[in-house]
């Protein structure tokens, strides 16, 4: 069963996919135009063939451009918040009406349609339903399938590790080529910095720090179920490290066992996930 409060997967919002969404969506939307021959399109101008697909390209290139303004708004978002699966599933419907709304006054005032207004928005909501809804069912299994490829091929070199150094962590790139490894205990905290992950660690008892390029959703999804929790839109923190949890004016806050470093903020989003870990933490001692 689908759990609609889930977020939904970073890979879905990261900018490389977002572009080859876009492309892919034109592509299918300027194909599907011209063989289904939606939108009124056959009452368009006496046109040759060649004509006929420059001017049906710039007029879902026109109309591609909604998703195009959705797709940068959401990237924003996202950066400041998380999106659940329920509230993608609605924006895409936003953006289905929108650009049907598009259609339908394209075909209402420049065609001179004389069909009733609210039901060349139906028509064009079902026509718009198709040429969005297709190409992003085919790429959301596609970058699905990319994801797991990944995370089956991280989990293969994980295996390759000595048994001694299984107790390391290995940190890919947003290409999935291993940059970084770290032993879990020297792990500190990932903070955010745009399509940037800092990995604060311990080297030598000093705090050092390794860019890598990645999104922190990413590394979410990959430390889930262990220590390694996400607190906040900006950082993710090793609960192994974690010394004292407290509550001041300014919310959350966790104080790790290094006082070098700074006390990593909790978010109200992620403010369950810090008390589940953390009651897992107190049942583990009182078992001790």
């Amino acid at each position: 069963m689908i759990d609609f409060l889930k977020p939904i997967p970073s890979y879905l919002n990261e900018k490389r996919n977002i572009i080859r969404m876009i492309f892919f969506t034109s592509l299918f939307a300027l194909v599907f135009i011209n063989i289904y021959s939606p939108f009124g399109v056959d009452k368009w101008f006496n046109l040759t063939q060649l004509e006929f697909l420059t001017y049906s390209s710039l007029i879902i290139l026109t109309g591609v451009l909604v998703v195009v303004v959705s797709r940068i708004i959401m990237f924003r978002i996202c950066k400041r918040m998380v999106i659940n699966i329920r509230q993608y599933l609605l924006w895409i419907f936003a953006e289905v009406l929108f650009m049907a709304l598009f259609y339908a006054l394209f075909e209402k005032f420049l065609l001179d349609d004389t069909r009733i207004f609210s039901d060349l928005v139906k028509i064009s909501a079902r026509n718009t339903a198709l040429v969005l809804l297709l190409p992003y069912s085919i790429l959301w299994l596609y970058f699905s399938w990319i994801d797991k490829k990944e995370q089956i091929d991280r989990l293969a070199d994980v295996q390759a590790f000595p048994s001694n150094n299984r107790n390391m962590i290995p940190f890919y790139d947003d290409k999935g080529i291993l940059k970084f490894s770290i032993k879990k205990e020297n792990l500190l905290y990932l903070e955010s910095a745009e399509n940037y992950v800092n990995i604060c660690y311990l080297n030598k008892n000093k705090v050092s720090k390794y860019l890598l390029r990645d999104t922190l959703k990413k590394m979410e999804e990959n430390f889930s179920g262990t220590e390694i929790i996400r607190c906040h839109r900006s950082y993710m923190v090793n609960f192994d490290k974690v010394k004292v949890m407290r509550k001041d004016k300014d919310g959350l806050k966790l104080e790790l066992d290094n006082p070098s470093v700074t006390d990593i903020p909790v978010s109200k989003t992620y403010v369950n996930t810090v008390m589940q870990t953390f009651s897992k933490y107190c049942q583990t001692q009182d078992g001790a």
